[in-house]
């Protein structure tokens, strides 16, 4: 008995007892035994207090009673009854921050790594879906916690014909739905180059740009102080013209669209024309760009006959090789350090097209020469590191950039105009911005962004399809020096090539526009073929018996 007596238990039941008995402490306080009859508690306010007559169910084997470990007036704990197929609710998984959790863990390059094959990447989305919808359950089809009964008119669980009951695949109704859908076949691209050449002396200078591909088939290419030009049919190339100056390079080529005309500028400042046909210099514009601060000219673009240069002396100068001046015609100024890259909207001259500008100052101009005066010769008040004559105002077209805009946050030096759309522009920036951005120049405003995670080198658009490419360098959160295929206007990634070692700076469009070429820091030229070939015009029979050519 004295194991009962000193129990927890009977502790209990001594202190219960007890305390009816505060108010007649000369009354004996009585013993409780096993044998002893317990009755019921009357009422709380009841001097006598006894207890529900209890069986204590007493086998003969002894027990180990071990001392509780709660206390008097603890409580049960509540355990919920949850659906055990439900993982997600069972648990208290949160879908976006596994994913966020598991993403942060991995290395930034690793986390990228599945942009090199889109399909790839859409495969291992499908096989997480159908291990989320298998093992935790589908967070949107259960609803274990809803306060919500169901309702009356709902049919029973066996009536539906999805039930699980009914199917003989093991797998849910969810996952067979998901893993049936039709999904969109990606574009297959060809991911290794179908030709590598070496190109000894190509600069990997960011402001720079000495890859272009002529409508001709001419590829030139600029090494150190020469220029050579390559045919396609053959792995040589001819050299077309070396610099005068020994201590010169050059720095920037450009084809005229509708002639072999090559255009040719160098770190001193000068700006060449050659006849590719003859090989001849056709005009030499010396000291074209001359400052205390920089002489390079790092981009040039034609439209028409009409030829632009940007400088490191922050100038923008418009050329008209008909001309028989040595002096441009026209000049803007508005960017505060060196101009990166000028592209012109279309071939069409000054008075149809739009000219984009970029520079090291992170800015993004857009000009309007439409109707704009050419300036008269330096005799007349004319200025060569001013933004018009001395005399004049800032009212006359062309002076003044159309659009200025300031969303860039590093160098930009990628521009490109959409063939496909009028007055879209794409534009892309260096290391420390990384974004591509669209804009559209009939509005002035900007329409998408697009964070790359590394250097935008260059941008190109396809003549033959809706998509964008562009060529990037250094990185810490993707793949260095990969080559992206955009689609246009989802800007979803088509595909991602890898194969430079170092920032691939240059990038030109075969005339067919099927392939492109890639130059970058590692001195190799590449040959790509990306683009699906151009659709031949299928013209219509011509017959008499035409219906639709007959006079009504």
């Amino acid at each position: 008995m004295s194991s009962l007596k000193n129990s927890q238990f009977g502790k209990r039941l001594r202190a219960f007892h007890g305390s009816g008995d505060e108010n007649s402490p000369g009354k004996k306080r009585r013993r409780l035994t096993l044998d002893s009859p317990l009755s019921p508690i009357k009422s709380p306010s009841s001097r006598t207090r006894t207890l529900t007559t209890a069986t204590l169910d007493v086998t003969n084997t002894p027990s180990r009673r071990h001392k509780a470990r709660y206390s008097i007036g603890s409580e049960d704990r509540f355990v919920p009854s949850r659906d055990q197929t439900n993982l997600w609710t069972s648990y208290g998984l949160d879908e976006e921050a596994i994913s966020s959790s598991i993403s942060m863990s991995m290395k930034p390059a690793m986390r990228q790594r599945s942009l090199a094959d889109p399909a790839k990447d859409r495969a291992n989305d499908l096989y997480k879906s159908v291990l989320r919808s298998e093992l935790a359950g589908s967070p949107i089809a259960y609803h274990s916690l809803s306060r919500n009964s169901p309702s009356e008119n709902s049919p029973s669980r066996l009536d539906n014909p999805t039930d699980s009951s009914y199917q003989v695949s093991p797998l849910h109704h969810e996952t067979r739905s998901l893993i049936g859908q039709p999904l969109p076949e990606f574009r297959k691209v060809a991911k290794t180059p179908f030709r590598i050449l070496d190109a000894p002396g190509l600069s990997d200078d960011f402001y720079t740009n000495l890859v272009d591909w002529a409508p001709s088939g001419l590829l030139a290419v600029g090494l150190d102080e020469h220029v050579y030009l390559w045919t396609g049919d053959t792995k040589g190339g001819s050299k077309l013209c070396t610099v005068l100056d020994s201590k010169d390079e050059y720095t920037s080529l450009a084809w005229m669209k509708a002639d072999p005309i090559l255009a040719a500028g160098t770190a001193e400042g000068h700006l060449e024309i050659y006849d590719a046909s003859t090989l001849n210099l056709i005009r030499r514009y010396k000291n074209a760009h001359t400052h205390t601060v920089g002489k390079r000219i790092g981009t040039i673009s034609w439209t028409c006959n009409t030829l632009t240069s940007g400088s490191r002396d922050r100038m923008i100068k418009h050329w008209d090789i008909r001309d028989s001046s040595a002096m441009p015609f026209k000049q803007c100024a508005a960017h505060t350090q060196e101009v990166c890259g000028v592209k012109w909207s279309g071939d069409g001259g000054i008075q149809t097209s739009l000219l984009a500008s970029g520079g090291n100052d992170n800015k993004l101009f857009i000009w309007d020469l439409r109707g704009s005066i050419r300036e008269p010769a330096p005799n007349a008040g004319w200025s060569p590191f001013v933004k018009t004559f001395v005399n004049e105002t800032e009212g006359i077209s062309g002076i003044a950039p159309l659009y200025r805009f300031r969303q860039h946050k590093a160098a930009v030096k990628g521009l490109a105009w959409d063939p496909h759309l009028s007055n879209v522009l794409a534009s892309g920036a260096g290391q420390q911005d990384a974004c591509i951005r669209l804009w559209n120049t009939a509005t002035g405003t900007m329409m998408n962004e697009i964070r790359t995670g590394s250097q935008v080198c260059n941008l190109l658009w396809s003549i033959n399809s809706h998509e964008l490419i562009s060529t990037h360098g250094y990185s810490t959160q993707t793949v260095p020096n990969q080559i992206r295929i955009w689609n246009y206007p989802s800007m979803s990634i088509v595909a991602s090539l890898i194969g430079h070692t170092e920032c691939v700076q240059y990038v030109s469009l075969n005339p067919n526009g099927d392939t492109i070429v890639t130059g970058g820091g590692d001195e190799t030229l590449r040959f790509w073929n990306v683009f699906p070939g151009r659709q031949p015009i299928i013209k219509g029979k011509n017959s008499v018996l035409d219906y639709g050519k007959l006079i009504r």
